[in-house]
């Protein structure tokens, strides 16, 4: 599976900003999709993710009721709706894809291990 982020750019603290995360190669219905961040100076973490029929979702707490993530399995895509982004948004947004099944904890969708799928991610950067 090859992915592809995009949507990524300047906001304003407020504002609002969709990443999208198109893959190609295979069939992405099959994979839970996570968003990961990296700020400068700061270790990969965690974002949000969502499983593969969409049912289920998991968030950071710090992200909790401002970012959205969702899926389109027609259209071979995931996003990450940003609301209310703030300047301690900012990162290189990556987006991955980890098989998945039923039955699965929710620790294996916080790690990063369970992913074997990245994009080359894309940049957010949030003003004050």
């Amino acid at each position: 599976v090859q992915l592809v982020e995009s949507g990524g750019g300047l906001v304003q603290a407020g504002g609002s900003l969709r990443l999208s995360c198109a893959a190609s190669g295979r069939t992405l219905s099959s994979y839970a999709v996570g968003w990961f961040r990296q700020a400068p100076g700061k270790d990969r973490e965690f974002v949000a993710a969502i499983t593969s029929s969409g049912t289920r979702t998991y968030y950071v707490d710090s992200v909790k009721g401002r970012f959205t993530i969702s899926r389109d399995n027609a259209k071979n895509t995931a996003y990450l709706q940003m609301n209310s982004p703030a300047p301690e948004d900012t990162a290189v947004y990556y987006c991955a894809a980890a098989r998945d099944q039923a039955g699965l904890p929710r620790s294996y969708y916080y790690s990063d291990s369970s992913y074997d799928y990245w994009g080359q991610g894309t940049q957010v950067t949030v003003s004050s």
